[in-house]
């Protein structure tokens, strides 16, 4: 499950570079365009290295995010997931009751994809933090089952 999470990861640079161009993203922007639902099922690759999330449809790249992923010691875990749940405006039992906006959780422990703020560095208690506007345009198109594929 590494090595594909790992690997997903390395496509997915290459795959943006042939979709968006030589594109830098700054914390909080992403790129989005449209790809036909018949293109096939959608997947989820993050690149904790690299601060960025993958959304694919079939082998065609459809969007790229900036994410926040778990601070050091908060680590996000790696490996290949699956949408559990979804719920459009999760509060953080664990955190102070922290609004987690279009969680998808991919962990029987509370990790999800979530709306949040975007520092540009890992700095979560282990979620993906995603652009606001973005994690709601996923979550319009992902359901439970959608795979996740995290990557060093």
């Amino acid at each position: 499950a590494q090595r594909a999470a790992s690997d997903a990861h390395s496509q997915a640079r290459i795959d943006m570079l042939d979709a968006f161009g030589p594109k830098e993203l700054k914390p909080g922007q992403y790129v989005w365009r449209d790809v036909p639902a018949s293109a096939g099922e959608e997947r989820v690759v993050v690149s904790l290295s690299d601060q960025l999330a993958f959304l694919y449809r079939g082998n065609t790249l459809m969007a790229v995010s900036t994410i926040s992923s778990g601070k050091p010691g908060r680590d996000t875990p790696t490996g290949v997931f699956s949408v559990n749940t979804k719920t459009p405006m999760h509060r953080s039992r664990k955190y102070d009751n922290a609004p987690m906006p279009f969680a998808q959780f991919f962990t029987d422990y509370g990790v999800a994809l979530h709306a949040g703020y975007i520092p540009g560095r890992p700095a979560s208690h282990g979620c993906v933090r995603l652009p606001s506007a973005f994690a709601k345009k996923l979550y319009s198109v992902t359901d439970v089952g959608t795979q996740v594929y995290i990557g060093a």
